[in-house]
């Protein structure tokens, strides 16, 4: 059967209004509530997509046991469904969802039994699990209609859509756009960045910091940044070097390529950057590392030290803040024009990348700044 089709229908149902909460029993809806608006972890709402999708479509399987590892009759796999079918139809609907599979999660890797009334899953937060598992027994045991139990967590998760974008729309409806303010310094946009970096669940932000700064300048320079790849996007699958990638427009060689670390760069990372820009079909200029974490002397010395090896390609190790102060008092009269584009950046990420809550800290951010 068609899973994907079968979620379609119910998520046009349910903007079409069939959504009927007194179909479910009070503390059952709760629990789909409180696991689908669980913005901390989302592996709970994926966990009942899937298990209770295959259920829904096939009555023969057995809610509680989404592992092929699970003996006996009734086990399918919960996790190619949910990377298959559930993650991208979540985003498609840009539904709040994250970029892996719930199926790999500490709490739910490695189950090897059915997911009982009894069992218990250590996870954050608390609560998380075992209300997730009682509305998997629930359907499994028939007190519970799996249809209904899909529309109600589709309806969930298009409220938390809807009333994120409010918020948001909220926060930029009050940061000043007047042509005549005077704009933030630059000091003060570095300030903000770095608030921004500390926010939890920031690795995807030193990308959007390095490509806004050449979209602030794209009028003035030839150099441009090639289509950013995915967030969850592995290199070796997207072909590319790092994670931004710029290039002279009228030249098909790259000049720079940017890969950020929310960690130290370390002698390996250096061993895996040669071994990429040597197997390249293209020239490269420079091979930058952009680090939010102190730079080891050691490391960055080993690095400076490949020019010649390397035929004048050379890789250097760059502080993320000190990199965009740089930039900032470098180029001060384009200071605004680079708050602008990574907040159009910020803003335009899927939820996957940038979460909601980290969207609107940077407006908020921003908006106390100004």
């Amino acid at each position: 059967m068609d899973h994907k089709a079968e979620l379609e229908r119910l998520y046009e149902l349910m903007l079409d209004g069939g959504f009927e909460p007194q179909a479910l029993e009070q503390g059952l809806l709760e629990d789909l509530d409180w696991v689908a608006r669980c913005e901390s972890n989302r592996a709970g709402v994926r966990l009942l997509l899937s298990a209770v999708l295959a259920k829904h479509l096939e009555p023969n399987l057995n809610a509680t046991q989404p592992y092929t590892e699970i003996e006996g009759i009734g086990s399918f796999s919960g996790r190619t469904l949910d990377e298959r079918v559930v993650g991208p139809f979540l985003a498609s609907k840009k539904l709040p969802t994250n970029s892996t599979t719930a199926f790999l999660t500490p709490a739910l890797r490695n189950i090897s039994a059915p997911l009982g009334r009894d069992i218990e899953l250590v996870g954050s937060p608390k609560g998380l699990y075992s209300r997730a598992v009682r509305v998997l027994n629930d359907v499994q045991d028939g007190l519970a209609d799996s249809g209904s139990v899909l529309v109600a967590i589709l309806h969930a998760l298009e409220q938390m859509r809807i009333d994120n974008e409010n918020r948001l729309n909220a926060l930029l409806s009050k940061v000043d756009k007047s042509p005549d303010a005077i704009g933030l310094p630059s000091e003060a946009i570095v300030n903000l960045l770095r608030q921004h970096l500390a926010c939890k669940n920031s690795s995807r932000l030193p990308v959007l910091i390095v490509a806004a700064v050449y979209e602030a300048i794209s009028e003035g320079f030839p150099e441009r940044v090639r289509t950013l790849n995915a967030h969850n996007a592995a290199d070796l699958q997207t072909g590319a070097l790092g994670d931004v990638e710029v290039w002279i427009e009228t030249e098909t060689n790259l000049v720079t390529v940017y890969e950020m670390k929310a960690k130290a760069v370390s002698d390996e990372d250096i061993n895996i950057a040669v071994k990429k820009i040597i197997a390249s079909k293209s020239r490269v200029d420079n091979y930058l590392f952009v680090t939010t974490e102190p730079i080891d002397s050691q490391v960055a010395e080993r690095a400076s030290e490949l020019y010649a090896d390397l035929g004048g390609t050379e890789i250097a190790i760059l502080d993320c803040i000190e990199f965009a102060r740089h930039f900032l008092h470098l180029f001060h009269r384009y200071r605004g024009t680079f708050l602008d584009s990574y907040q159009k950046l910020v803003l335009g990420e899927p939820d996957s990348a940038v979460s909601t809550n980290l969207k609107q800290a940077f407006l908020a951010l921003r908006l106390a700044a100004e």
